[in-house]
């Protein structure tokens, strides 16, 4: 792995297609009765493939984007506007009272406005969801589908016991979904830090 200088975060290697698709790739239905087997698939599958997911994710949204531009740029803009106009306002909520009873008529003709601006675009904003949705959707699928190799399972015993850190594990952590080695990482820092304190 090419170890980067910030955080210790590593960037993990790039599978080759046929590990990742092709030939050697065996896949099959998850077992849908034990979501505990089928979730350890679909985790330890992101952190294995986790290049080739964010790959694939780039590749799918600008298929999506060079299809429809005019709809993902648009609902980006719109998307955007909607999201620093609802901070503005939860952010100056005094402001906001004082014009809704200052000036009601001009307040509701705004929100009224705002509103048929967001029915006008909603088709935009609906590709854009499309275009960021659809890829997760085919990275969910495959690393329900793949099954595990001897290099998946060997890396990510290497990944254990070297406590390495990868953008996929930091954005599995961040979800709450708190792996093997985030668990041994945290146990190590413990160990360390009495050690420390015991000298």
């Amino acid at each position: 792995m090419a170890q980067t200088k910030d955080n210790n975060v590593e960037i993990a290697p790039l599978r080759s297609l046929d590990d990742f698709l092709l030939e050697s790739a065996r896949f099959q239905i998850p077992d849908i009765k034990h979501p505990e087997k089928w979730g350890n698939r679909v985790v330890k599958n992101l952190l294995y493939y986790q290049t080739n997911y964010f790959l694939l994710y780039i590749f799918l949204f600008v298929i999506v984007g060079v299809i429809h531009p005019r709809e993902v740029a648009s609902g980006a803009i719109t998307t955007g506007l909607i999201i620093l106009l609802y901070f503005g306002f939860t952010n100056n909520t005094s402001q906001i009272e004082y014009i809704r009873s200052e000036y009601r008529n001009v307040s509701i003709v705004g929100t009224v406005l705002a509103l048929y601006f967001v029915y006008y675009m909603l088709n935009n904003i609906l590709v854009l969801l499309v275009a960021l949705l659809f890829p997760v959707s085919v990275i969910f699928i495959h690393a329900s589908l793949r099954l595990r190799n001897f290099k998946n399972k060997l890396a990510n015993q290497v990944e254990m016991l070297e406590i390495k850190v990868t953008p996929m594990g930091l954005i599995l952590r961040h979800l709450g979904l708190q792996t093997d080695i985030s668990k041994i990482a945290t146990n190590k820092k413990l160990t360390e830090i009495s050690e420390n304190l015991k000298l």
